[in-house]
């Protein structure tokens, strides 16, 4: 049995070796203390809100939102900055059931839209947000600057 649930600040220790995984995943790097005091800071302080899947009675993904703003539209965007899967438990559904929690939150929440980027080093990322009902934005493509020694 799946269970998508709102994660609180008291999951972060259970939840943290998968955001640790994930962060290896497009870093090339583990680093559990910093991965877990990022994500605990985040739920601790409300920066963030959480999705986990439990199967098996344990963690095995999750998904994080960041909230933002549309001046356009006057209303919340939630920007789903990250989802992961652990590897041993892929195949059984775990992120379509937490991308469709995502946008059961948005709609929850009164956004407006759910932003994901999706990395081109991950190609198949656009069809499976397409299948979810994502589309590429008619107006806007993603710019960054980058800071300096970040």
């Amino acid at each position: 049995m799946i269970e998508v649930e709102r994660a609180q600040a008291r999951d972060a220790p259970d939840i943290a070796p998968l955001f640790d995984a994930y962060r290896s995943f497009f870093t090339a790097g583990s680093d559990l203390a910093v991965s877990a005091r990022f994500l605990g800071e985040r739920l601790a302080s409300a920066e963030s809100v959480v999705y986990g899947a439990r199967a098996d009675g344990r963690w095995r993904g999750f998904a994080q939102l960041y909230p933002l703003w549309s001046s356009w539209y006057c209303a919340r965007i939630w920007f789903l900055s990250d989802l992961y899967v652990a590897e041993d438990a892929r195949g059984r559904g775990l992120g379509r059931l937490l991308v469709e929690r995502v946008k059961a939150h948005a709609h929850e929440t009164g956004a407006s839209s759910v932003m994901v980027e999706l990395p081109r080093s991950e190609p198949h990322l656009q069809a499976f947000y397409s299948s979810l009902g994502f589309a590429e934005d008619d107006v806007f493509g993603l710019a960054r600057y980058r800071l300096p020694g970040v």
